[in-house]
C-alpha cells in the first residue's frame, strides 16, 4: 500500500449475494467529491491451506459475478478474490454517478487495500492478478505505479488499450473530449447502444449466465467526459509502454464485428473491442507478454460459449504451470 493512503475500514466478512461459500466485506475509502466511497471485496475460499491467491477486477458497467470462473482458480489451489471498485456492483451507492471516476489512480486506493488484506491479513505471498477489459486498463497502470509490482503474474482477458475506431476519432476526437472534460467532467458523451453483448451473456435472453441487470445493464452505463479522458489518458501511458517485469497473459477473441442485429456475430466475436488493436498495444504491457487468441470467443473469453470458454481454460492452465507454477 502506498504511504499516502490511508489503511481501509474492512467491515466483517458477510455472506454474499452469490451464496455459500462466498462472502464479502465493505472496504471504506476516502470521501471523494461526492461523498461517502466504498468498495467491496469478495472471497471464495480454496480447498485446504494454501499461499496463492487471485485477485480479479471486473470492467465498464460490470461486476463480479462469475463464479465458474472463481471455482476454476479454487480448484488450482488459489483463493479467489474479486474486487467490485468504487460505484460498481456492490460498491455503488445512491448518492454516487456509477462508474464515474476522473482520473483512473483513483482505483488504486482499493486494490492497495485488498492486496493488503490478501496478503498480508490473509497470508497470502503468491497473488495473480485478473482482470478483464476497462479493469484491463487499470489493473497493469496501477501495477506499474507500485513499481516492483506487488504481484507474481496478471492475466488480462480482453484488456481496453486503445479506443475502437478510425485514426482520426481516435486522435483528434480525443482532443475534443479533452476541452469537453476540463469544462464539463460529467456530461454524457453521446454513443451507439443496442444491447446486444448482455443479451448474449444473461439466461433471460439469448445467453446462459445469471447476473444482476440492475448492476450490469443490458444498455450499459452513461459515458460521461471526465471519466472518457481519464481512459484515454490511460491508454496514451500503456502505449507509451509500462516495462512491468511479471508474466502478463492477454487474452482476446479471433475477430472484433459490429453487427446491426442478434446473430453468431455477437456470441462468436468480440463486439465491444478491437481484437487487433489489443495484440497491437499487449507488447508495450511489460518485458515478459503472452499473446493467445482464442477463436470464436466473445468479448469477455471466460463467458464464451462452452468451445472457446474451454479453449481459454486450457490456455490460461497451461500458462500457468509455465510461468507461476514452474
Amino acid at each position: 500500500m502506498s504511504e499516502s493512503s490511508a489503511r481501509p475500514v474492512a467491515t466483517k466478512s458477510v455472506g454474499d449475494v452469490l451464496g455459500s461459500p462466498y462472502t464479502s466485506e465493505t472496504l471504506t475509502m476516502r470521501d471523494d467529491a461526492e461523498g461517502p466511497v466504498v468498495a467491496t471485496l469478495v472471497k471464495r475460499p480454496t480447498h485446504g491451506e494454501t499461499n496463492c491467491a487471485v485477485l480479479h477486477v471486473h470492467g465498464f458497467a460490470d461486476y463480479f459475478f462469475h463464479t465458474e470462473y472463481a471455482e476454476w482458480w479454487t480448484d488450482r489451489g488459489y483463493t479467489f478474490y474479486a474486487l467490485d471498485l468504487r460505484k460498481f456492483g456492490r460498491s455503488i451507492r445512491e448518492h454516487q454517478t456509477p462508474n464515474y471516476v476522473a482520473d483512473l489512480s483513483e482505483y488504486y486506493e482499493e486494490l492497495d487495500a485488498a492486496l493488503a488484506l490478501i496478503s498480508e491479513r490473509d497470508g497470502h505471498d503468491v497473488v495473480v492478478a485478473s482482470a478483464h477489459s476497462t479493469g484491463g486498463l487499470v489493473v497493469p497502470l496501477w501495477a506499474h505505479d507500485r513499481q516492483p509490482a506487488p504481484l507474481a503474474a496478471i492475466v488480462l482477458n480482453a484488456p481496453w488499450l486503445d479506443l475502437r475506431g478510425p485514426w482520426l476519432m481516435r486522435s483528434l476526437g480525443t482532443g475534443v473530449i479533452r476541452r469537453v472534460a476540463a469544462r464539463s467532467p460529467e456530461r454524457v458523451l453521446p454513443r451507439p447502444i443496442n444491447g446486444f453483448y448482455v443479451r448474449s451473456l444473461h439466461r433471460d435472453h439469448e445467453g446462459e449466465w445469471d447476473f444482476d441487470l440492475d448492476w450490469k445493464p443490458l444498455n450499459s452505463r452513461p459515458v460521461r467526459a471526465g471519466w472518457f479522458n481519464a481512459i484515454r489518458e490511460g491508454h496514451a501511458r500503456i502505449q507509451r509502454g509500462l516495462d512491468l517485469e511479471v508474466p502478463i497473459l492477454v487474452m482476446a477473441s479471433d475477430r472484433t464485428t459490429l453487427p446491426a442485429q442478434m446473430g453468431e456475430d455477437v456470441h462468436t466475436s468480440d463486439i465491444v473491442l478491437d481484437v487487433d488493436q489489443i495484440r497491437r498495444h499487449s507488447p508495450a504491457l511489460g518485458r515478459h507478454v503472452t499473446n493467445v487468441t482464442i477463436e470464436g470467443a466473445r468479448h469477455d473469453v471466460v463467458l464464451s460459449r462452452p468451445p472457446a470458454r474451454e479453449k481459454a481454460y486450457d490456455q490460461l492452465d497451461r500458462w500457468l504451470k509455465a510461468y507461476v507454477e514452474a
